[in-house]
């Protein structure tokens, strides 16, 4: 899936993310495709939308998901949209592997 949600940048995945703020409960909800065609990783956090705590939370979730510490995560575009980008820095093939499979991708 080249133009799929999660792309490699050098030694860090960048994973586009449509994030539901007070969703309920922390969880990947899978692969979603966008009107325009996109795909993206459908997240909701508890948290909301408010000094960043949603973001942190999307970070902190997607990080656990590949199995990596929650300061690997980062938000680099989207702070205050619902389409997000998400760099996890420093994520090797079985981090890949780990998130791949959390949200529903082939390995």
């Amino acid at each position: 899936m080249a133009d799929g949600p999660i792309r490699r940048d050098g030694a860090d995945l960048l994973v586009d993310v449509r994030l539901t703020p007070r969703g309920g409960s922390d969880r990947l909800d899978g692969v979603k495709a966008l009107s325009d065609g996109r795909s993206v990783v459908a997240a909701r956090v508890r948290a909301v939308p408010e000094d960043g705590k949603a973001n942190a939370a999307v970070a902190a979730l997607l990080a656990a998901a590949a199995g990596l510490p929650k300061s690997a995560a980062a938000v680099v575009s989207g702070s205050t949209a619902r389409l997000k980008t998400i760099r996890l820095a420093a994520a090797g093939p079985d981090a890949e592997a780990r998130l791949r499979a959390a949200c529903g991708l082939p390995c």
